[in-house]
This record gives structure tokens, C-alpha cells and sequence, in this order.
């Protein structure tokens, strides 16, 4: 378990967020100005991990403190309250996983010799830790395992909300494990889909192409491996809107897009191909049978019945 993380600590706080010093704050003569616990004020957040905050003190007394020196108020307050990697530690949540599909280039069928294979998927917690005083976290991974799983009901929300990471494991055509609970997901996950899809594929892929329209004129270059799979999520998301079905594997296009990822295809006429996609997109979202919404209420009783079932030591 020690390679394996369950949360992403390294966040850099605003300025404004109260507190609490982590070590003595000591002046010029060596003596202690403020003991381990007094609480300040950040007036400075540096821009990377790297450097320190500029804090201070009620008495005006300021100091810089690294990330691992400091703790904001709040969470110094609540303690382990709410700190899931304590039940995390109590069991191992990789044998809670319910759903495991391989993911990435391998299932788009883009792969080559140097492509990774990365795993996605659901765990389950057993209800003991879901109910308890911490709580339980919403993702686990493993780095060297190039795994990744979710909480079920992040899951669940985040497929409802279209995010195209988790409806493509929903379609991954790579499954390596379901549980009967899982199997029942899978029967049902066309209820996920919806008109949200627009929103969501179409809105990502703009904001992504004009970022690297800003890193080709200002640097000259951007990840031809990145632009394939915003054509791909483009090409995705369409065919969702006309035949409630997320493709996965990209049969048909793997040509071209594997000519823009070894840069084979001119950025010009891949920006053709682009806005093409574009306009065949919105005419597929005037003209979709697809629902304004997904189905939450079917969806909701999914996950109570998985909560109930969670109570038995079973892996339902």
C-alpha cells in the first residue's frame, strides 16, 4: 500500500486563508516570538510548491513558511475528522474494486510498442467505513500500476454529469473485472447519457484547441498526441448524440488520427477537420433523441441498493 495514494495534498492556498504555524516562530535573538500552534494569515502564496508563504502574525510579526510548515486553520481544527486515509488504512480498498477496464490508447486501438496500459474503475467501501467519523476517499490510485478507481458514487455523479473519462470506461469494449452490482451498471448505462454530452465534449475541445492555438504561436509547437484525442473526444462525442453509444475503440478514423499524432497531417487542415466536426456536432445536438437530462432517480436507486449490499462483508 505504500506506493499507492489516495489524495492529492499539494494544493497552494489563497491569500486570506487563516493558519496555524507548524514550528516556533523565532526572532533575530533566537527567541521564541510565537510557540508551535499560533495561528496567522497568509499575505503572500508563492506560485509553485517549491517556495514559501508569507504569513502573519496578530502582533504584525511576519514570517515565511514552506507548505510542510503550516496547516489551514480549519483543517488543523477538525483533526482526523474527515481524513479518509485513516478508514482508508483500516482496509485495503483495492480488494473493494467491483469494476476494472483498461482505458487510454490501447482501448481507442491508437496504441504502439510505448503505450502504456491504464486501468479505471469503481471500488465499493464496506459500509462500516463509509458511515464512519472520516469517511472514505473518492479516488484511489496506483502510480506504478497505472491504476485508478472511484469512489462509487463520484462515479456515478461524475457519469452524470458527462465527463467523457468516465463514460468511456462505462464503454471501454477492455473489461478485466465486474461484480454482479457492476454488471448491472453496465446493463444500465445508457441512462447516462443525455444532451449534457454537448455541453461537455464541446466545451472542453474549444477551450483545449485554443490553448494550443496560443502555444503554436508562441512557441511554435504543441502535443500533436493531445490534439488526436481532442479530435477523438469531438468524433466521440457525435456519434453519442446520434446513436446513444459512446465509441470507444475509433476503427474508421484511426488513420487520420494517428497521421496528426506523428504529424503527418498539416496543423491547418487539422483545424479544417476541427471546425467541420464542430458544425456536424451541433447539427447532431438539434437532432438527438437523447434527453435533456439523465436518468437521476434510476441511477439513485442503483446506489442505495449498492449502499444496502455494502453492509455484507460480501463483494456484491
Amino acid at each position: 500500500m505504500t506506493d499507492r495514494v489516495h489524495q492529492n495534498p499539494n494544493l497552494i492556498f489563497s491569500v486570506g486563508t487563516q493558519v496555524v504555524s507548524l514550528r516556533e516562530i523565532l526572532g533575530q535573538s533566537g527567541r521564541t516570538l510565537h510557540p508551535r500552534g499560533s495561528v496567522g494569515v497568509i499575505i503572500r502564496s508563492p506560485g509553485d510548491l517549491e517556495h514559501s508563504y508569507r504569513v502573519r502574525f496578530p502582533d504584525s510579526v511576519e514570517e515565511a513558511l514552506r507548505r510542510d510548515e503550516l496547516v489551514p486553520l480549519a483543517q488543523f481544527q477538525e483533526g482526523a475528522i474527515g481524513d479518509s486515509l485513516v478508514s482508508a488504512d483500516r482496509t485495503n480498498l483495492y480488494e473493494r474494486v467491483i469494476y476494472r477496464c483498461i482505458i487510454g490508447s490501447r482501448a481507442y486501438g491508437l496504441d504502439d510498442e510505448q503505450s502504456d496500459t491504464d486501468y479505471r474503475g469503481i471500488f465499493l467501501p464496506p459500509a462500516d467505513l463509509h458511515w464512519s467519523l472520516y469517511g472514505v476517499p473518492d479516488q484511489i490510485e496506483c502510480q506504478k500500476t497505472q491504476e485508478h478507481y472511484w469512489e462509487l458514487q463520484r462515479f456515478l455523479v461524475l457519469a452524470l454529469k458527462a465527463n467523457p473519462n468516465v463514460l468511456e470506461c462505462l464503454y471501454s469494449p477492455l473489461v478485466e473485472k465486474t461484480t454482479p452490482l457492476a454488471d448491472e451498471l453496465l446493463q444500465m448505462r445508457s441512462v447516462f447519457l443525455s444532451k449534457l454530452v454537448y455541453q461537455t465534449y464541446n466545451g472542453y475541445v474549444m477551450s483545449q484547441f485554443k490553448k494550443m492555438q496560443a502555444d503554436l504561436r508562441n512557441q511554435g509547437q504543441v502535443k500533436l498526441k493531445h490534439v488526436m484525442h481532442l479530435i477523438r473526444l469531438l468524433i466521440s462525442g457525435i456519434s453519442v448524440l446520434k446513436h446513444g453509444f459512446v465509441p470507444v475503440h475509433v476503427e474508421e478514423h484511426r488513420d487520420q488520427l494517428l497521421a496528426i499524432k506523428r504529424g503527418g497531417l498539416p496543423w491547418a487542415e487539422t483545424e479544417k477537420w476541427r471546425l467541420s466536426l464542430h458544425k456536424e456536432f451541433d447539427r447532431a445536438h438539434a437532432e438527438t433523441s437523447l434527453p435533456d437530462r439523465p436518468d437521476y432517480e434510476k441511477v439513485n436507486t442503483l446506489l442505495v441498493s449498492a449502499r444496502k449490499q455494502s453492509i455484507s462483508e460480501d463483494l456484491p
